[in-house]
């Protein structure tokens, strides 16, 4: 598989929304940890059989591993949308995990649904990326 695809972008993105989690909450680890397991179930985003502490998520927003549960980016995303501070992604990895986690977050009957829904200020940073991820959920590999 060439390096340079999306998925490979959006694995290598995934740690790079939860460090933007970690950088802009505004509580410990432990608690942005707690924070996260809870909105996942609150917001039906995922089911973490456990919640993680400070130490995993630290550990998940560091590795470039396939250990990373989807629950977490995709609620890092749900939380990172709703932020005043209105953060956007810091490099085409991140960007390419936001839009692959935003469309695994709702339902868009097209891309420019999907992009119109985004948030003003992350329609120009995510427009590439979510073209892409639109892509590659049409060829049935965000499934």
């Amino acid at each position: 598989m060439p390096q340079d695809d999306f998925y490979t972008k959006v694995r290598a993105g995934l740690s790079a929304l939860l460090q933007q989690w970690q950088a802009l909450g505004q509580a410990d680890a432990d608690q942005l940890a707690l924070i996260l397991a809870e909105t996942a179930r609150v917001a039906k985003l995922g089911t973490p059989d456990t919640t993680p502490d400070g130490a995993i998520l630290k550990h998940w927003s560091q590795t470039l591993e396939d250990d990373i549960p989807l629950w977490a980016p995709r609620t890092a995303v749900f939380l990172l949308n709703q932020m005043p501070a209105k953060p956007t992604p810091q490099s085409e990895a991140e960007a390419c995990a936001w839009a692959y986690c935003w469309l695994r977050n709702r339902t868009f009957n097209t891309v420019e649904a999907a992009h119109s829904e985004l948030p003003a200020h992350l329609q120009a940073p995510l427009k590439s990326a979510l073209e892409a991820a639109w892509r590659d959920q049409q060829g049935l590999r965000l499934v």
